[in-house]
């Protein structure tokens, strides 16, 4: 069955493994029949500081605005990042606290301890990397930027993460390794 996938692609470099991974997941979905549009943060303009919190929504730039749109498109998002200093890249942090909003991913209303989730309906993929050895950073770290994503971010607004590919240590890793995970990323996106 074709779906309609949006893959946004969390590292701000254009030459970094999560690209070839994004590449692969993108040229596979595609031999799959799905309609697939991409989303490469490093390229977009616009300011990732939410200067006043909620307290006041700052306007939009035209590139968050189609990063919306795109959004409310797809059926299922895959995010593909790398694990810096534990968590997210700040770019990637930055652009789901600016596009994230109160009316567009979650509703609060009055007398109710939890928020609507407004992008109900939607899954995701996450392919991550990192230098950490994934078992280190799963037994002794506690995957804190996985849960963010998983469970903060993509969960509290409706989206249900479906499976999560880690890829590591980067550094140091075979042309070999980098293949069978390239394979790995391709297989995913035909599921």
């Amino acid at each position: 069955m074709s779906k309609r996938v949006l893959v946004i692609l969390g590292h701000p470099g254009t030459n970094s493994f999560c690209s070839a991974l994004a590449d692969s997941y993108i040229a596979a979905a595609k031999d799959a029949s799905h309609d697939v549009r991409v989303m490469r943060l490093g390229a977009l303009r616009f300011d990732p500081v939410l200067h006043e919190g909620y307290r006041q929504i700052q306007a939009l730039e035209p590139d968050l605005l189609d990063a919306q749109a795109d959004i409310l498109w797809a059926e299922h998002l895959v995010l593909v990042y790398p694990i810096w200093w534990g968590g997210v890249p700040a770019l990637m942090k930055g652009f789901f606290d600016r596009i994230l909003l109160p009316g567009f991913a979650f509703n609060y209303r009055q007398g109710k301890a939890f928020p609507d989730k407004l992008l109900n309906g939607r899954s995701a993929h996450l392919l991550v990397t990192m230098d950490t050895p994934p078992w280190y950073y799963k037994w002794i770290y506690r995957m804190p930027g996985l849960h963010q994503m998983r469970k903060n971010t993509l969960a509290f607004c409706g989206i249900k993460p479906l499976a999560t590919l880690t890829f590591g240590p980067i550094l140091g890793a075979t042309p070999t390794q980098r293949a069978t995970w390239l394979q790995q990323a391709r297989t995913l996106a035909t599921r």
